[in-house]
């Protein structure tokens, strides 16, 4: 993934503390180079949490999280606008087998699995 700002790619980290920030810009996941994170207001420019006001947030598997204040925002689903879906189990939650199957592709590169 690049630097939504300026495009560079972010290289294998050494051992440690990343200097790279991550955030939700747009309900996507961001990451921010620290060259960026020098020159520009980059936190004006990513969502904020709608609890606490944070910019600390993360994407992951459609959820966005808060990392201070823990809220997690459940994907909206056509139907059910405004009402969290915790309670759907894997089979219930629309489009989740699709994510989770790109997901897989994309971490262990293989192609879609035959049938």
């Amino acid at each position: 993934m690049a630097c939504y700002r300026c495009g560079s790619r972010q290289v294998d980290p050494v051992r440690g503390h990343s200097p790279w920030r991550r955030g939700v810009r747009g309900d996507q996941q961001v990451l921010i180079c620290p060259t960026c994170q020098g020159m520009h207001d980059w936190k004006a420019d990513l969502d904020p949490c709608s609890r606490c006001g944070s910019v600390r947030l993360v994407r992951r598997l459609g959820e966005v999280e808060c990392r201070d204040c823990g809220f997690v925002l459940a994907p909206e689903v056509p139907g059910l606008s405004g009402t969290e879906v915790r309670g759907l189990s894997g089979g219930e939650a629309p489009g989740l087998s699709e994510e989770v199957a790109r997901a897989l592709e994309r971490v262990l590169g293989r192609g879609p699995a035959r049938r």
